[in-house]
Order: structure tokens, then sequence, then C-alpha cells
């Protein structure tokens, strides 16, 4: 077996704490170790006290938050865009309804792994195009990234280096609430796709990047990325 990382991941290194670029409000991955398999979670970060302790929400599972004890152990798992950090803890008091949330012990040693900068996701998300001309199509997002997207149009849209209007929508969490990204791109490239059957129409897909991308939408694709390394790399272009 090859020890070689995939292409994607660099070798694993000891990472300082403000290397993780931590955000209040991040999702993290909780992993507990209570069962022979590790269970994943995802949950909230709601802050820290420097060499202290943590602050995480309790992850909720079908509708109810998972059962935690004083001194199980953890493992967390953070995604900060360029890197995944992992680190282990202890739970030092769980604090249940109404609160749900637990101290975790702050972590000594992290392990993280550099990815490449704008890792892509397969995606099949429908999206409006609007073109300096005013022209509005609806299209495919086909794949996406915090740096930008491969666009499927059923018809040609615009000149490579033209800049158009994208709208789409990510689901949030907590809630499942959905929220509108409407960037500003940059077409980079243009392809003719030609379908196998004759008798179907050829497909333009454009490759764009993103432009002032607000900070808030660029977490939202960060938690994207992140969720579809760790438990869906299938996703992963």
């Amino acid at each position: 077996m090859s020890s070689n990382p995939p292409p994607s991941e660099a070798k694993t290194q000891e990472y300082e704490f403000e290397q993780m670029n931590l955000q209040v409000g991040g999702r993290i991955q909780f992993i507990t170790h209570r069962t022979i398999k590790p269970i994943q979670h995802f949950s909230t970060l709601i802050g820290w006290v420097k060499d202290e302790y943590m602050i995480v929400k309790v992850p909720f599972e079908n509708g109810a938050p998972i059962s935690l004890n004083d001194g199980d152990k953890l493992t967390i798992r953070v995604f900060s865009g360029v890197n995944v950090c992992s680190f282990s803890c202890v739970v030092q008091r769980v604090f249940p309804r109404p609160l749900f949330y637990v101290h975790l012990s702050f972590p000594v040693s992290i392990q993280g792994t550099s990815l490449r900068a704008a890792m892509r996701v397969k995606v099949d998300i429908p999206a409006q195009v609007t073109t300096p001309s005013g022209a509005s199509t609806s299209v495919f997002l086909v794949n996406l990234s915090v740096s930008g997207a491969l666009i499927e149009s059923p018809k040609q849209l615009s000149e490579s280096e033209a800049q158009v209007a994208l709208s789409f929508y990510l689901i949030a969490q907590p809630g499942n609430r959905q929220v509108r990204i409407n960037p500003n791109a940059t077409i980079r490239n243009i392809n003719v796709v030609k379908p196998a059957a004759g008798d179907k129409p050829e497909v333009f897909t454009y490759g764009v990047q993103f432009i002032d991308l607000d900070p808030v939408h660029y977490t939202m694709l960060q938690n994207l990325t992140y969720e579809a390394l760790i438990a869906d790399r299938q996703k992963i272009v």
C-alpha cells in the first residue's frame, strides 16, 4: 500500500492553536469514542479561554442532545479553509437543558493537514446568472469552492473575462435555514459539452471566480467543503 498522501493533501504536522483560525459560531466535528467505532457529530464553537477550556454546543441527534459525561474523551476536528486540524480533549463539565453546552479541556497537541486552498465540492444547485446586459438565465452549479464555481448553462451566457452576478441558496446550520448567496464573479473559462445522444442540446460550462465574497458566505462555503471532506470524500473534485 502506498504511503503517499492524496494529491490534495500534505503531510500531517504540528499546529499552534492560533493557526486553526477558529471562529465563534463556526462548525466543528465532534467525535466520541465510547464505542469500538468512533461516532461523528457536528457541533458549533461558542468560545474559549486560552490554555483553560473550550466551550461548544452539545451535538443533537434525532432532535435530542447526545449523551455526554464528565471525563469522556473526544476528538475535535476543525477546518480553517486551507487546514484540517484535530486534537484530543476531555469533557470537563456538561451544562444540560436549557443551555446544552459543554466545557472541554484546552488542546495540548494539535495535528494539522494542509489542503488545496480552493478545494472544490461536487454539487447540484440551481442558480441564476445575470449578465452585464441584464439578461438572467437559470443554470446549475456543478461544483463549488470558496474561490469560485463551475456552471452548466443551457445557453451561451457571456464572453470570457466578463463579470456576471450569481444568485443561489445554501442551507445554514443550525435550523436548516436557506441563505441566499449572491456574489459577483468573473468568467475564467468556457467550454461546450456535446451530449453523446445526438438529439440532446449542447451544454455550456463556465468556470467563474468569485469577487469580494461576503465573509459570512465565505464561511458557509468553507463549511460545505469541510463537511464533504469529512463525511463524503467522493464529493471532492
